[in-house]
């Protein structure tokens, strides 16, 4: 079995977005990668599950040592990612062919791969990458020996990255941040309490602390590297105070941090702090989604296997109509969901190269997709559970932990209701919103389908509904921003899905995605028709077949 052969969307959506080139190279690598995650990384995923890690504060001699046991499969899975895949390398080079930076497209594709298997260490990963990205942006020349070991894949020398920024009060609310740093003439010292940190191990973590003299709030935050071991190799002087007990990501170890003058070093311009811890939390966000995604491609693999094989009333439930609508429900959910991933990652690379258009729309579709994909993961992985009826709530399957781990994407990074916030102040700040309707209004092909005039007139009523809501006072401004949220991202996903299945049928490759968008529309327009077509040609939709389907 092979989840990349299984995945009816992956691939035409990489035939659309790489060159061919990229294309080619990364063909190899998913068949390699989609057989391990089916078989060899899916069982060590549920190895690590079942054995969490534990903390060690102290040695048998009393010192304080403050390390963290992980179980065996736990450390293959981490030499799998980081060194054999290089998935938290991948974006600055010299990674599975690719010498220079490989498209953000191929690290979400892959990423969304691998995840499927194992979520947890997927938070490490993005970490890692996106240190390595904030260092290289904001001060490359100081940090580049940082920089080399969190893109090394040597097993020897990789170093895996962290960011240190919840604190009790300061979580959401970054201007309660009280960890203060003091300068020392020669070197920075930081004391304060951080109390989620993931991957609590890592070797290079980014944090904020309060410089003296800065400023209040937020202005007064700096960023600081945070290194796990001094430059003689000692420990440095942070205590894990414990490890979270957490409802999923059993594999990966979070824990309660103390800063006890902790060696720091000074990360670019100190009065810009938070805005370039932001540059790293806005590539946690995509990552989120990205996972998000993975859960629920793997929740709807495990549903359909299990329709296709049981037999109700001598009948299989894959047969029977009020299961195929609820499996075509959890794959259109899942569809879109990747297309949009795919699709902030083109625009992330656009905006890379200097396309200023490109870049605020993936500022906004980042949080946009959070507040969206993140919450419709639960409810996928949820339903998935429940078609698998008794058996779905029994640990000896993957849906409980599906189930769990999906509550997190919507936690991380922001919450839901923060996650819309921050579309509105992209919308405050750059008429985002604009950006959106400019942007996929004028992708959308008039002829693609029926309903797509429909969607074309949707979107005009965004645009003005957004005008509206901004003309409103601040509170009104935020009670509309949630559902303006969620509306501008099935507008997008649903765009993504016409465009891709017009690009499919004009490469002669049939009405699957065809059925899938019109699918799509039909519940966003019409909900209470069942969308007929899709429905009878469900077997072609959940196994990526080619054969045309009439209406």
């Amino acid at each position: 079995m092979n989840f990349a052969d299984l995945d009816p969307a992956l691939r035409p959506l990489l035939d659309r977005y790489l060159p061919p080139d990229d294309r080619a190279r990364i063909e190899p690598v998913l068949a390699e990668l989609g057989g391990l995650v089916a078989g060899e990384l899916d069982r060590l995923a549920a190895a690590a599950e079942t054995n969490p890690p534990t903390l060690r504060t102290h040695s048998p001699a009393g010192d304080r040592i403050d390390e963290v046991d992980f179980h065996p499969a736990y450390e293959a899975l981490v030499e799998a990612g980081f060194c054999r895949f290089g998935l938290a390398a991948l974006s600055h080079g010299g990674v599975l062919g690719w010498s220079d930076p490989a498209p953000h497209v191929v690290k979400y594709a892959l990423t969304y791969l691998f995840s499927q298997a194992e979520y947890g260490l997927g938070c490490p990963i993005n970490m890692t990458d996106s240190a390595a990205r904030v260092l290289e942006m904001f001060d490359p020349e100081t940090f580049r020996p940082e920089i080399e070991a969190l893109t090394s894949t040597d097993p020897d020398t990789h170093a895996t990255g962290a960011m240190f920024m919840t604190e009790i009060d300061g979580g959401t609310d970054l201007a309660q941040t009280a960890t203060v740093a003091t300068h020392h003439g020669d070197h920075w010292t930081l004391d304060g309490r951080k109390w989620f940190c993931s991957n609590v191990t890592a070797d290079v973590i980014l944090t904020l602390a309060r410089v003296p003299g800065q400023g209040e709030g937020t202005r007064g935050l700096g960023m600081f590297l945070l290194p796990r071991y001094r430059p003689d190799g000692t420990r440095n002087s942070y205590r894990i105070d414990r490890l979270k007990n957490k409802l999923g990501t059993h594999s990966m170890a979070s824990g309660e941090v103390t800063l006890l003058d902790a060696e720091a070093r000074p990360i670019g311009d100190l009065t810009r702090g938070v805005q370039q811890m932001l540059e790293m939390v806005n590539h946690s966000r995509l990552a989120n989604v990205m996972r998000s995604t993975a859960l629920m491609r793997r929740a709807v693999h495990e549903a359909v296997t299990h329709a296709r094989q049981r037999v109700v009333f001598g009948t299989t439930l894959f047969d029977q109509p009020l299961m195929r609508r609820t499996l075509l429900g959890l794959q259109l959910e899942t569809e879109a969901a990747l297309g949009v991933v795919l699709e902030i990652g083109d625009q992330l690379a656009r905006g890379d190269d200097g396309d200023e258009h490109a870049a605020i729309a993936a500022r906004v579709l980042t949080p946009m997709a959070k507040y969206s994909v993140c919450k419709r993961s639960r409810w996928v992985t949820a339903e998935a559970m429940e078609v698998r009826g008794g058996n779905g709530y029994i640990e000896d399957w993957i849906n409980p932990r599906l189930v769990r781990d999906a509550h997190l994407g919507s936690i991380w990074e922001g919450a839901s209701n923060v996650v819309a916030l921050d579309v509105l102040r992209c919308m405050r700040l750059q008429h985002a919103h604009h950006v959106l309707v400019d942007t996929y209004l004028g992708r959308l092909d008039p002829v693609a389908t029926p309903l797509a005039g429909r969607l074309a007139q949707h979107w005009q009523a965004l645009r003005r509904r957004g005008d509206t809501l901004l003309e409103g006072d601040r509170e009104r401004q935020e009670l509309a921003v949630g559902d303006y949220t969620e509306a501008l991202a099935q507008a997008v996903m649903a765009t993504l899905l016409v465009e891709q299945a017009a690009w499919e049928a004009k490469d002669g490759r049939g009405d699957r995605k065809r059925l899938v968008a019109e699918a799509y529309l039909q519940r966003l327009f019409t909900p209470e028709e069942p969308p007929l077509a899709a429905l009878d040609a469900l077997a072609s939709i959940v196994d990526g077949t080619t054969a045309e389907v009439t209406t």
